[in-house]
């Protein structure tokens, strides 16, 4: 089992990067070298210098070592469609093995990598396999980010089970505000989720409107964090909420 998070999420932008960012600062903070790496991106923006996805370079930007975009975002793509789609638009055949070749130069650099999927858990990626094949070539400890809104219920747990199916460890959830108002009834909604996720809540994040990495990890709780980094898992049942 590798060492840091594969952080996937109950749908497509529900706050990945801000999580992967609050991550990464976490595990700094707790004095760890650590490297971030979002293999497959979509609605990259084409420069005199090449193609680049916001989202990947905040990841390079956090990480302790220098590396090469290509390293970080070893599959940009220009539309903001499903990457699978995206792919075959440009003639490219998205392969975890290239994935994992990345994955490995830059692990060989840090304590610990977070890597960022797209999409949700299942999104495909090529004709065969989707973004859950790659976290199992890469395997890693899995962080699950729920977008707090109607209906997240349902979809964490779906995709909880689906993680779980896999072999790979659920080691932790990040509850993640996504919206200006905050949900109906939204303590009980993450009460709910600590009582039937077979993982730990590492955190809840409020909406924020210039979120920087070290303020959100601020609601992360750390010592779960490093716990969780390790593939450990100490499941909660119990929502604490200071508010």
């Amino acid at each position: 089992m590798g060492k840091g998070f594969f952080v996937t999420g109950t749908d497509t932008e529900i706050g990945k990067t801000r999580c992967s960012l609050a991550l990464i600062a976490c595990l700094q903070q707790a004095g760890y070298r650590v490297v971030a790496m979002k293999p497959v991106a979509s609605g990259c923006q084409q420069t005199a210098a090449g193609r680049y996805n916001e989202d990947a370079l905040l990841l390079q930007r956090e990480a302790d070592v220098s590396l090469d975009y290509s390293q970080v975002n070893p599959y940009p793509f220009t539309l903001p469609i499903a990457p699978h789609i995206a792919a075959t638009m440009e003639g490219v055949e998205i392969q975890p093995t290239v994935i994992k070749t990345a994955f490995d130069s830059i692990a060989a650099l840090a304590d610990r990598v977070v890597v960022e999927g797209v999409g949700g858990w299942a999104v495909p990626i090529n004709g065969q396999q989707t973004m859950a094949d790659v976290a199992v070539l890469l395997d890693l400890p899995i962080v699950l980010v729920v977008g707090v809104r109607l209906g997240c219920l349902n979809h964490a747990l779906l995709t909880a089970d689906a993680i779980l199916r896999t072999g790979l460890p659920l080691v932790g959830w990040i509850a993640n505000g996504i919206e200006p108002c905050q949900l109906l009834q939204e303590k009980e909604n993450i009460q709910t989720l600590c009582e039937r996720l077979p993982a730990p809540l590492l955190g809840v994040i409020p909406h924020l409107a210039e979120p920087a990495p070290e303020k959100i990890a601020a609601f992360l709780d750390r010592e779960q964090c490093v716990t969780a980094a390790k593939g450990d898992i100490k499941r909660s049942l119990e929502f604490r909420h200071d508010g």
